[in-house]
């Protein structure tokens, strides 16, 4: 295999964010990710204290979602919401900037609202990955077509202190002239952009339409280091299944 185990295993941030999730699903949720030993889990803030409490010592850390998912609360809103999951033991936050803000060209506000969140962030020594929100930016903004515009995105949230820059929630449904919504998330084509609108300071996170191991090598080998994913068990079953052939090849 091209990558171990738990190289890939390592860049998964296993997804328990659906709006229905219930209680018991978000704790197999973490048990699971504990299981297949991924890098975190990427929960909703009301669950940080207890995912924390299942967690602790497994080696899978907590990630929180912040002004999830639009990312139309209030700064000071973001920034509460940021130190309350960092004191229930979130050690990494994934915000999403005011998006509506981003394509008025309101890049002062945009700014503020990334760095309050970066500062609390870091304050509790945690980390901290900026959601763009690619599938609302597909035709660009304030004067600036698509890629220019992510690119200025992807160097106003290094400037901000940001840790990673993240393609998408999950939850950026387009709706398109027929009624109908539809959804890209990561593609190859921003993974790409945005890795080189940085420095090799900030990283890069992939999420949305991961799907299949084929997808998460394909992200890895774009130069992203985590990807947020929810069908971890395909995936890293996937990978064993591989393995398990390969070894069976060479004996």
């Amino acid at each position: 295999m091209k990558y171990t185990y738990e190289q890939l295993a390592k860049m998964i941030d296993h997804s328990l964010l659906h709006p229905a999730m219930t209680d018991r699903e978000l704790e197999d949720g973490c048990r699971l990710a504990a299981e297949y030993g991924v890098a975190s889990v990427c929960i909703k803030p009301y669950a940080v204290k207890r995912a924390a409490e299942l967690l602790d010592g497994t080696g899978v850390v907590v990630g929180c979602v912040i002004g999830f998912p639009h990312g139309n609360s209030l700064t000071e809103c973001k920034r509460y919401e940021t130190e309350l999951a960092c004191r229930d033991g979130a050690v990494e936050i994934d915000m999403v900037i005011n998006i509506g803000k981003a394509l008025s060209g309101d890049w002062e506000y945009v700014a503020r609202d990334v760095k309050a969140v970066c500062d609390e962030v870091h304050r509790h020594e945690a980390r901290v990955k900026v959601i763009l929100e690619t599938d609302y930016l597909a035709k660009g903004g304030a004067g600036l077509s698509a890629d220019d515009f992510k690119r200025k995105l992807c160097q106003i949230c290094e400037r901000a202190g940001a840790d990673w820059v993240k393609t998408s929630t999950g939850f950026g449904f387009v709706k398109g002239q027929d009624g109908n919504y539809s959804y890209k998330g990561a593609t190859e084509h921003d993974l790409r952009l945005m890795r080189e609108s940085c420095s090799p300071r900030v990283q890069v996170k992939a999420a949305g339409g991961v799907r299949d191991l084929d997808s998460l090598i394909k992200v890895r080998d774009l130069g992203a280091t985590r990807c947020g994913a929810s069908a971890t068990v395909a995936i890293l079953d996937e990978y064993r299944r591989r393995q398990a052939a390969e070894e069976a090849g060479k004996m």
